[in-house]
C-alpha cells in the first residue's frame, strides 16, 4: 500500500489563483516546521485556501472528537499558520498569508523563527515563481499597489490648470484618505525586514519596527493580538517617517478606498514583492496613475531621488557639454511604479507627480487578514 503524503496533499491546497506553493524542497522544509505529523494529517482534510471548514466537519472526517481537533490545532492557530474564527478553520497561502501572520505573532520558538526566516529569505531572493509569470499576471500585481505620500495633494502633485485637486486625484490614490476616514490605527513589524534581521541582513533604510500600517477593523484585530495602537496624530507622523526613510506605501489585496485596511511600507532590499522585481527587472506591483516629472531649473542633481527609488528607475545623465547644460536626472518609464518616493524626498521640490493615466484598481481580495 502506498503511504499517504499528507504534506503533498496540503501543499496542493495552498493555492488561490496564481498564488501557489511550488513543489520545491524549501516549501516542504517550511511546512514541516509549521506542522507536525499529527497536525498535517488533520490539515489534509481542510478545504483549499480561503474556504472554511468547521470543527464539527473535521471531527467527522478524522474520527476524532471536536475537543481533540481543537487541542491538536491550537499551536497552529496560535502561530498563525492556519486561520481560526470561532469554530471554523481555514488554510492560508504560504505568502502572502502564513508569512505575515507567523512573523506578526512570533509565538514559535526562536530556533524555528530563525529557520523560517532563512527559508523565506531564500524564497524571496530566488523567487520560486517565474518572474515573467508574475509580470504578466495582473491578478497578482494588482494585489500590491502603491499609494502616493501623505502630503502629495498639497506638495507633490502637479495639477493640470484645467482641473482642480479633487478631480485630479482620486480617493484611492493617496495614503491620506485611509487616515481621514478611520479612527483606529495600528502598526505591526515589517515581516520582510524582520526576516532580514533574523538572518543577519538588516535593512539599511528602516528597522522592522517601522512596519505595516493598519486601519479600521484590521487595526482592531491586530491590536487584540498585541499590535501597537496609534492615535490619528501618531498615525500621520508614522506615515511621514516611513516616507523620509524612502519606503513605498503598498496596499495589499486592495481594490478601493472602501476596502483599504492595510499598508505595507516597503523597501526594495527586503520586500517579498519589490526585491525580486528589482533583481529580475520587472514591475512587481501595479503602477499608480502618476509618473515623476523633473524641473531642471530647481534640480541640483544631488541623486537623493536616485538613491531612494525602490525600482532603480531613476538615473543621472552626466554632462558632455562644457557648460553642463545637458546634465539631468532621468526616469526609466518602463521601470517606474509611480510611488512618489522620489518627490517626497527631493530637498528642492524639483520633482512633481504628473497624472498620466486614469485606471481604477480592480484587484483581488485574498481574504487572509
Amino acid at each position: 500500500m502506498t503511504e499517504v503524503d499528507n504534506y503533498e496533499i496540503v501543499r496542493q491546497k495552498l493555492q488561490i489563483g496564481r498564488i501557489t506553493a511550488p513543489n520545491h524542497r524549501k516549501i516542504f522544509e517550511l511546512m514541516k516546521i509549521f506542522w507536525n505529523e499529527e497536525e498535517i494529517k488533520i490539515l489534509s482534510h481542510f478545504n483549499n485556501v480561503g474556504i472554511k471548514i468547521s470543527r464539527k466537519e473535521l471531527a467527522e472526517k478524522t474520527n476524532m472528537s471536536e475537543e481533540e481537533i481543537e487541542e491538536k490545532l491550537r499551536r497552529s492557530a496560535r502561530n498563525g499558520t492556519i486561520r481560526r474564527s470561532g469554530e471554523d478553520y481555514r488554510l492560508l497561502p504560504i505568502s502572502p498569508g502564513i508569512f505575515e501572520m507567523y512573523f506578526i505573532r512570533r509565538k514559535d520558538s526562536q530556533e524555528n523563527l530563525h529557520k523560517v526566516a532563512e527559508i523565506y529569505r531564500y524564497i524571496f531572493k530566488n523567487r520560486l515563481n517565474h518572474p515573467e509569470d508574475l509580470e504578466n499576471d495582473d491578478n497578482i500585481r494588482r494585489g500590491f499597489r502603491p499609494l502616493l505620500p501623505y502630503d502629495a495633494e498639497e506638495k507633490l502633485i502637479k495639477i493640470d490648470e484645467y482641473l482642480d485637486v479633487e478631480t485630479q486625484v482620486l480617493p484611492y490614490e493617496v495614503v491620506r484618505d485611509m487616515i481621514d476616514k478611520n479612527e483606529s490605527f495600528a502598526v505591526v513589524p515589517c515581516q520582510c525586514r524582520l526576516i532580514g534581521e533574523y538572518t543577519g541582513e538588516p535593512c539599511k533604510h528602516a528597522p522592522a519596527e517601522m512596519g505595516c500600517f493598519l486601519t479600521g477593523e484590521a487595526a482592531e484585530r491586530q491590536i487584540a493580538y498585541g499590535a501597537k495602537r496609534l492615535t490619528k496624530e501618531q498615525a500621520i507622523e508614522f506615515i511621514r517617517e516611513t516616507e523620509k526613510a524612502g519606503l513605498v506605501h503598498n496596499t495589499v489585496a486592495d481594490t478601493s478606498k472602501e476596502t483599504s485596511r492595510w499598508i505595507c511600507n516597503c523597501c526594495s532590499c527586503h520586500c517579498g514583492v519589490l526585491l525580486p522585481a528589482k533583481l529580475y527587472h520587472y514591475k512587481g506591483v501595479f503602477q499608480t496613475n502618476f509618473t515623476p516629472e523633473f524641473d531642471m531649473s530647481l534640480c541640483t542633481k544631488c541623486e537623493i531621488c536616485m538613491e531612494k527609488c525602490p525600482n532603480e528607475a531613476i538615473y543621472h545623465v552626466w554632462p558632455i557639454k562644457s557648460d553642463s547644460s545637458d546634465e539631468k536626472m532621468k526616469v526609466r518609464e518602463e521601470m517606474c511604479i509611480g510611488c512618489g518616493t522620489c518627490a517626497a524626498n527631493c530637498p528642492n521640490n524639483a520633482i512633481k507627480m504628473v497624472k498620466v493615466r486614469d485606471e481604477y484598481p480592480k484587484g483581488i481580495s485574498l481574504n487572509i487578514f
